[in-house]
C-alpha cells in the first residue's frame, strides 16, 4: 500500500471496553510507545481473522490517563465487514497492533468563529475539536445528528460539557437536520468540521458550494463508507493483468484486488484522497460511489471509481461486473 504516512505499527493493551451507546463500544488500548494525540487524529488497527488480516481506521476520541492510553468508539452495523465484529469481540487483556497517531483531519485553531457537525460515531473526531475550542476561548457550537438518543455515543457527556452550545438533532424527536438551514447559519469567516457517514457529508458540500462559501472553510472527515445500496457482491476484471476475482459483500473492492496480489495504490482507505482511482473500461450495474473525491458530475460519468470503497450494485437482475485499469 502506497502511504503519505510514515506508518510505525506497534502493540497496544485492551484496557478497558464498555457500551457507549446501541451498538457502540468503547475501547481503550495502551499502546507500547506513548504519543500525543492531538485533536483530529487516527489511528490504523490490524485485525487478525481466521481467514484474511484487515486493517480498519478508527479517530481517536481523547487521551486516557497519563501512560498514554486513548479512547477508541467503534460502531457495529448489521453489514460490519468484520471489522467492527472482531473490535467489538476485544476484550481487557487482549492485545491488537496498532499505528502512532496519524493525522488527516487537523483542527487549525484561531479567533473566527468555527462550527462543528457530527453524524452518528463522527463524533469521535470532534470530541477532542469542540473541547479545544472551549478551552481557547474561541466562538464555536456543536450540532450533532442521530437516530435516536440511545444511539448517540456521548451525548449527555457533551450536554454536560458544552450545554447550549451542543445542538442535539435526534430524528425520533424532531425532523431531524435542516441541512440548507444549517449552512446558512454557519457565519460567514467559520470553519465548519464535519464528520459522518457519505450522504451527510454530500448533503453539506452540495449546500456550502452552492451557497458560495470558500471550499477551504469546510473541513469534513468521512466513516464508514456507508453507500447508498446495501453491498452485494460482484465481479471485478483487470484486462491488463488477466486478474478476476469476485468481491464479497464483507470486503471491498481493494482488499479483494489484494487478496488476488493485485499491488493497488491507495493511501486513506476511506475515499478521501483519490489516490486508489481506477478507470472504468466496462460496467455491468452501476457504481455506488463511497467516496468525497468525486464531485456530482465525476460520478454521474460512472468513468472513474475509487476502489477503496466504492462497490457495483446489479440492475434488472444482471450479475453487477466492472473492469478496471488501474493506475
Amino acid at each position: 500500500m502506497a502511504s503519505s504516512h510514515t506508518v510505525v505499527w506497534q502493540n497496544a493493551r485492551v484496557e478497558e471496553v464498555s457500551p457507549v451507546a446501541a451498538h457502540v463500544q468503547r475501547i481503550v488500548l495502551r499502546p507500547d510507545r506513548a504519543r500525543p494525540t492531538p485533536p483530529g487524529v487516527h489511528v490504523d488497527v490490524r485485525l487478525r481473522l481466521a481467514d484474511r488480516t484487515l486493517e480498519r481506521s478508527y479517530s481517536i476520541v481523547e487521551p486516557v490517563g497519563a501512560n498514554g492510553a486513548f479512547a477508541l468508539s467503534v460502531f457495529r452495523s448489521e453489514t460490519s465487514r468484520g471489522g467492527a465484529d472482531a473490535m467489538h469481540a476485544l476484550r481487557p487483556g487482549d492485545t491488537v497492533e496498532v499505528t502512532e497517531p496519524l493525522q488527516d483531519f487537523a483542527y487549525r485553531g484561531g479567533r473566527d468563529p468555527v462550527v462543528f457537525l457530527a453524524g452518528g460515531v463522527g463524533i469521535t473526531a470532534l470530541v477532542q475539536m469542540a473541547r479545544a475550542a472551549r478551552g481557547s476561548g474561541r466562538p464555536y457550537r456543536l450540532a450533532y445528528c442521530g437516530r435516536s438518543a440511545a444511539a448517540m455515543p456521548y451525548l449527555d457527556d457533551l450536554r454536560r460539557e458544552h450545554g447550549e452550545l451542543l445542538e442535539p438533532h435526534i430524528r425520533e424527536e424532531s425532523s431531524g437536520l435542516d441541512v440548507a438551514a444549517f449552512v446558512a447559519s454557519v457565519p460567514p469567516a467559520a470553519e465548519l468540521y464535519v464528520c459522518g457517514p457519505i450522504r451527510l457529508m454530500d448533503a453539506v458540500r452540495r449546500e456550502w458550494l452552492a451557497a458560495g462559501r470558500k471550499p477551504a472553510q469546510l473541513r469534513f472527515e468521512t466513516f464508514g463508507n456507508s453507500g447508498w445500496f446495501a453491498p452485494e457482491p460482484f465481479t471485478v476484471r483487470i484486462p491488463a493483468t488477466g486478474v478476476s476475482c469476485r468481491v464479497s459483500p464483507d470486503q471491498t473492492l481493494l482488499e479483494a484486488l489484494e487478496a488476488a496480489g493485485v499491488d493497488a495504490l491507495s493511501d486513506c482507505r476511506k475515499g478521501e484522497c483519490g489516490l486508489c482511482e481506477a478507470r472504468v473500461l466496462g460496467l455491468q450495474g452501476r457504481i455506488d460511489h463511497r467516496d468525497v473525491f468525486y464531485s456530482e458530475r465525476q460520478r454521474d460519468a460512472e468513468s472513474k471509481i475509487c476502489v477503496c470503497v466504492s462497490r457495483i450494485v446489479g440492475q434488472g437482475g444482471e450479475s453487477p461486473e466492472i473492469e478496471l485499469l488501474l493506475s
